[in-house]
């Protein structure tokens, strides 16, 4: 099986580097790696060309990676967040697991880059984690790593860009109705707080609580419904 990696960036130079650092120490090796960049200003590209990767043309999330798969090789696509952390031996775990559970598409459950810190872990945990596993069978999520079966990403003519946020899980939802769906337990991605703490906590928690409701019961948010900025919470430069 041939695996095609897809990363959308902007501004990642930190960020990258360890998570491709952590992708390469892997024993899995059948993969490319794409970088879809929305014109960074740091040295996230430089990065990307040092590890090999094939860059493309990038933009808000969902466009960047469509722009990625438009090129991807692979029968297999995994879409990963570039400012991430993995578990060890991240990619031979995962890939095993998706193959020998047959799966179509799959995501993970998340934990805290600040591991310390025990609210972290519980608001994921009440939040996000618990209510991915239970509600899977009918409210199937994925969000920061996905992994989808390229005829059905086809199929589905990739991420909707008409979707002002949760656009990842209304994919994931989608392709849960053309094949198998899974939790992937054996591998762990571990995702930064940094939206939460520049938004809150609480509003965070909440937009992503209505967000599911008006999905659930209405359909994909789309318009400025629930406002999505991207990079907003890194500090600016004046």
């Amino acid at each position: 099986m041939y695996l095609s990696i897809i990363i959308p960036t902007l501004n990642e130079e930190k960020n990258l580097d360890r998570l491709l650092s952590q992708l390469k120490n892997c024993i899995f090796s059948d993969y490319e790696i794409i970088v879809a960049d929305s014109n960074s200003k740091d040295k996230t590209v430089e990065i990307a060309n040092k590890y090999g990767c094939i860059i493309t043309e990038g933009g808000r999330p969902a466009r960047g990676r469509n722009n990625g798969a438009k090129i991807a090789k692979g029968e297999v696509l995994f879409f990963l967040d570039a400012d991430l952390r993995l578990s060890k031996n991240f990619l031979d775990y995962a890939i095993f697991e998706y193959k020998d559970r047959k799966l179509n598409v799959a995501s993970f459950n998340l934990y805290p880059i600040k591991s310390k810190l025990l609210l972290n872990k519980f608001i994921l945990d009440l939040l996000y984690n618990r209510p991915q596993i239970i509600l899977q069978k009918i409210f199937p999520m994925g969000a920061m790593g996905i992994v989808i079966d390229k005829k059905i990403f086809k199929a589905l003519k990739g991420f909707d860009e008409s979707i002002s946020l949760a656009e990842d899980h209304w994919l994931v939802q989608q392709a849960a109705k053309r094949g198998v769906f899974g939790i992937i337990k054996s591998s762990h991605i571990f995702m930064p707080t940094r939206r939460f703490d520049k938004d809150g906590y609480i509003r965070t928690a909440l937009k992503y609580f209505f967000c599911g409701l008006y999905m659930f019961f209405i359909g994909p948010p789309k318009g400025d419904i629930f406002k999505y900025d991207f990079d907003h919470y890194k500090d600016k430069k004046k």
